[in-house]
């Protein structure tokens, strides 16, 4: 039996996925289906599992729409849940981790309110682009496992309409949120707490069960926090801005989740907002690490349920820690460099570099792709397009930090991906451009090209 079933009368609803009039395979990931088992699967099986949503052998028997709540731009809601998608199937790797399949336009639901249960198909291309250059990125992040174009025309007010609709199907770590906890605190349900952290601890932090850790609820907010600021701390360096950071859009294995009017950066600006709609800039880039770690104390809040306050409070503490390790981490990772070797000398790196960065106006991408290797690149930023901003005076105490950083794994600069003049990106433009042809055309070249370039990145910096 998956595990979550045994969860499934407290946490989710039974439901019925929604009989689409088309079924075209527009996009299957074969190497995560490899690793999960199921990349033997033929063309016409994919599509039962995948578009009509036949359950998998020895599965969960029927699709489960999750309840949940969650603070929306800081409003409590205690009207949410899967609206339109539901935990489909729950797999185990070679190294036996728990894996869910969950699905994003797979029809209406108890929770779908006055929605359609639809997903347009421009929203699952641009998931799947997401995903994929956030994993190339090494981000922890769900991935697109599967997008099929189902026949039906969508009416969206930020799409021009109808638009074409699709049906995506996501591989996580996990989809239990901090929603699932605040739901739980709002009805006073202890027993259904205790059994969810139970879960959790057990499927996805064992670590927090521990004879040196005193309070399992607690132990597991402190690796649902290390986690969180793990994931903020990649996506600050990847430059990638999440957009809505809603409690119910974060899980509690640290993946980038939920993908919506995301970004990445076209150049260094804490103020750069994703959503249109986020006219107060709540979630901008810069303050993407304050919401995490304002969502993590929502979090703790739920769990005043099993646990005292002062014990939830020590629980978080370490989340800046983890955030200001990983986003040093992760900028000498992207940078293809080894750390400084002390805590005051990453910082004072991080400080020039970003500074920089932002005074410049240097393009995002183009930088790291730059400067990938510090001094083993230095040829190859001097024939950048942006070389005449690395000439200017002010970058002089940038190039010399670079250049004082130990390359790590030199040798990746043979890789294809770095013989080209410009790295793979993902600004707005380009994601307009390719989806432009598919829309007008059904051409899809644009984007199997930027699909191409995405891989060859993560080759090369894996």
């Amino acid at each position: 039996m998956p595990p979550f079933q045994k969860l499934a009368a407290r946490f989710a609803d039974p439901v019925t996925p929604a009989n689409f009039p088309q079924r075209v395979l527009r996009w299957r990931n074969q190497r995560w289906a490899q690793a999960v088992g199921l990349g033997e699967l033929s063309a016409p099986d994919w599509l039962e599992h995948f578009a009509r949503f036949r359950p998998l052998p020895g599965n969960l028997p029927q699709p489960l729409a999750m309840r949940y709540h969650g603070h929306q731009f800081g409003t409590y809601n205690p009207d949410l849940g899967d609206g339109r998608g539901f935990l489909f199937a729950q797999l185990r790797d070679p190294a036996g981790r728990l894996l869910d399949l969950g699905t994003k336009g797979s029809g209406r639901t108890p929770w779908s309110r006055n929605g359609d249960g639809r997903l347009t198909l421009k929203g699952g291309v641009r998931e799947i682009l997401a995903a994929s250059y956030l994993e190339a990125l090494g981000v922890n992040t769900s991935k697109a496992f599967s997008l099929v174009e189902t026949g039906e025309a969508l009416q969206r007010g930020d799409e021009p309409s109808p638009t074409r609709s699709s049906v995506l199907v996501r591989l996580s770590h996990s989809h239990v949120r901090f929603g699932t906890f605040q739901r739980s605190a709002w009805l006073e349900d202890r027993d259904a707490m205790a059994e969810l952290v139970d879960y959790c601890v057990a499927e996805f932090h064992p670590a927090a069960d521990h004879p040196e850790m005193a309070d399992k609820t607690c132990a597991l907010l402190q690796q649902i926090a290390l986690a969180t600021g793990r994931m903020i701390g990649q996506w600050m360096a990847a430059g990638f801005v999440h957009g809505v950071m809603n409690t119910d859009n974060f899980n509690i294995t640290g993946e980038t989740f939920d993908f919506g009017p995301w970004r990445f950066l076209p150049q260094s600006d804490p103020n750069f907002t994703a959503a249109y709609f986020d006219q107060n800039g709540l979630y901008r880039f810069g303050r993407q690490p304050l919401q995490g770690g304002w969502a993590l104390q929502q979090l703790a809040s739920a769990m005043l349920l099993l646990a005292e306050a002062e014990d939830l409070a020590r629980a978080l503490a370490p989340y800046e820690a983890a955030y200001r390790d990983s986003f040093a981490a992760h900028t000498h990772a992207l940078l293809g460099l080894a750390s400084g070797g002390d805590h005051a000398r990453d910082l004072g790196f991080l400080q020039v570099f970003y500074a920089w960065m932002t005074d410049s106006g240097a393009s995002w991408p183009q930088t790291f792709f730059d400067w990938f290797g510090g001094a083993a690149s230095a040829d190859r930023a001097a024939a950048s397009p942006q070389a005449a901003l690395y000439a200017e005076a002010r970058f002089e105490p940038v190039r010399a930090a670079l250049l004082d950083r130990a390359p790590v794994r030199p040798e990746r600069l043979a890789e294809p991906y770095f013989q080209a003049p410009l790295p793979v990106s993902l600004v707005i433009e380009e994601v307009e451009a390719l989806w432009d042809p598919i829309a007008e055309h059904d051409d899809w070249s644009r984007f199997d090209a930027k699909m191409a370039h995405i891989e060859a990145a993560r080759r090369a910096l894996a």
